[in-house]
């Protein structure tokens, strides 16, 4: 709770803008109006509603009686906007203050409420302009799965696959139906078929090889195998020149006939673990089927190594995508494609899967999904397959039995980002207090100083708790080099406590009192007098200063 008291402060400091918005809301806030201003928010890359604070610099907390059931109204934002609203309760020395977070509409899709298009202008919510609407529509591109292909007809389709993908419809919708329908009704359902003729849609999952070489010939899977990164020839080689739903089990029992596994202990128990997971490794080929851009030529690859695993297909990412932000974002670029996988129960329709293959390798105790290679004419996904920590592994599997929690994408990465040292994005901080509650992470320092560990039970696990003390200790000695180099900087005129109260902000200054004393003590530094007056010098107090 302290980090988000933390956030809310430097929110209050900041310059309100079209990202962020506060109201007083006292005793209460319309909640029509709170579904606009999320509206407009997302219309406008997202942002932060928050009620408690008052809305004039400089801000203060008033705290709000609004929104009690605040569950309650968070659902009814997400059901309104069908987008995922996340909303916090702050117990304030103040008052209680609420926060609503809304995400970025996705790409091309602006958000309607109450029959308009929300924006914020100025103080006020007005509805877009048709020429500010146009920007919107026109960022997403013209769906090429969904145009007819010319030439192209039912006999061109495998009927095997157009059988599996029925299969798959009837189980997921629980259509019984589905069996006796014929295989046009069926595909003119799925709007495969449009207006009697065969979509690029229908051609890339059910083509025959001779069609697909006639109409499509880039629709292609070309698998290798290669026993070292060096090796320039395959020790295998197959090409997949079919329908997806003819070759999409075929590639995963071929990619898992030379998976090798990796075993890790649990307590008095050693499990086997594959170094490529099969719903990661399908995602990976889900993404580079509905995904790729069909107008330009070459094929999609897929080349396995030992512990990699590299797919990559034509084309850049869609817009708005980049590799920072694809766990978040959704654009399909053959949206046609993605809805009959969607009807399949294949590809969640509101994502791109990125995230199951991000929470699988985390999971696991392997690097996440790399996308080095990627760039404007291609989309290079790599997933690593070997166990970077098996500790780490264990740690995520007790956190969530023994708490009985369900981590989220968004916490898995947070976790990672630690365990790996690595910078936190800001879109992610919100994860950290929640986690520090589950007891997942632990908060060393304060204020501006403030960092982050993973709970002793990791290195408990790891048999090392040892280094769980190093690593709370180098915040201790990293504290102390400073003000060390700050007092050596001034010399013979010495450095008074304020000046260095100023080196170390997050701290209190008592603990600089206390850091001051264990330095005196090992003869690092000493004090000349004891009044504010007082000053610190580097090395050891000589007897003749001393007070």
């Amino acid at each position: 709770m302290s980090d988000m008291l933390d956030q809310l402060a430097r929110w209050m400091a900041a310059p309100e803008d079209e990202h962020l918005e506060f109201k007083e809301a006292n005793q209460r806030f319309d909640f029509e109006l709170l579904v606009k201003y999320g509206c407009a928010f997302a219309n406008e890359g997202g942002g932060r509603i928050i009620l408690g604070v008052s809305d004039q610099r400089p801000r203060r907390v008033v705290g709000s009686q609004a929104f009690e059931d605040l569950q309650r109204t968070k659902l009814g934002l997400i059901e309104r906007l069908r987008l995922r609203v996340e909303a916090w309760e702050l117990q304030h020395e103040e008052g209680r203050v609420l926060v609503f977070a809304v995400p970025s509409r996705p790409v091309g899709v602006p958000i309607e409420y109450n029959g308009a298009y929300w924006m914020r202008g100025g103080e006020s919510l007005v509805p877009m302009t048709s020429d500010q609407l146009k920007r919107i529509f026109d960022e997403a591109q013209p769906d090429f799965s969904a145009e007819v292909c010319p030439g192209a007809a039912l006999v061109d389709l495998d009927p095997k696959a157009i059988a599996e993908f029925r299969r798959r419809w009837a189980a997921k919708a629980k259509r019984d139906d589905l069996a006796n329908v014929s295989d046009e009704r069926l595909l003119r359902d799925a709007e495969l078929l449009v207006d009697g003729g065969t979509t690029y849609a229908a051609l890339v999952l059910f083509g025959e090889h001779r069609a697909l070489g006639k109409s499509l010939a880039q629709s292609e899977i070309i698998f290798e195998y290669r026993s070292q990164e060096a090796s320039i020839s395959s020790q295998q080689r197959k090409e997949f020149r079919a329908g997806f739903f003819s070759w999409f089990d075929e590639l995963w029992r071929l990619i898992d006939s030379r998976n090798d596994l990796y075993s890790y202990q649990e307590g008095l128990f050693r499990y086997d673990l594959p170094a490529f997971n099969e719903a990661a490794v399908r995602e990976a080929l889900l993404n580079a089927v509905s995904h790729r851009d069909y107008r330009l030529a070459g094929s999609i690859f897929v080349k396995q190594f030992p512990a990699k695993l590299q797919v990559t297909s034509p084309g850049g990412f869609p817009p708005g995508v980049t590799a920072e932000n694809i766990v978040f974002k959704q654009a399909p670029r053959n949206r046609r494609i993605a809805e009959a996988l969607g009807r399949c129960g294949l590809i969640e329709r509101s994502g791109q899967g990125a995230d199951r293959m991000f929470g699988a390798a985390i999971r696991e105790g392997k690097l996440p999904p790399s996308f080095s290679g990627t760039d404007a004419y291609q989309v290079a996904i790599t997933l690593h397959g070997k166990v970077q920590d098996e500790s780490f592994l264990v740690f995520l599997e007790r956190l969530t039995q023994e708490r009985q929690a369900t981590l989220h994408i968004d916490d898995l990465l947070v976790l990672d980002a630690i365990h790996r040292q690595l910078d936190i994005s800001d879109n992610l901080k919100e994860r950290i207090p929640p986690l520090v509650e589950l007891g997942a992470l632990e908060r060393v320092g304060r204020g501006r100083g403030v960092r982050h560990l993973l709970a002793p039970r990791y290195y408990k696990a790891i048999g090392k708790p040892g280094a769980y003390t190093r690593k709370r200790g180098l915040d201790r000695d990293t504290n102390k080099a400073l003000l060390l180099k700050h007092v050596k900087s001034t010399g013979s005129e010495g450095c008074p406590l304020g000046d260095l109260l100023e080196v170390l902000p997050g701290l209190s200054r008592a603990q600089v009192q206390t850091l001051l004393r264990e330095m005196t003590r090992d003869g690092i530094v000493h004090p000349i007098g004891l009044t504010r007056a007082g000053r610190w010098f580097a090395g050891p107090r000589d007897e003749g200063n001393a007070p």
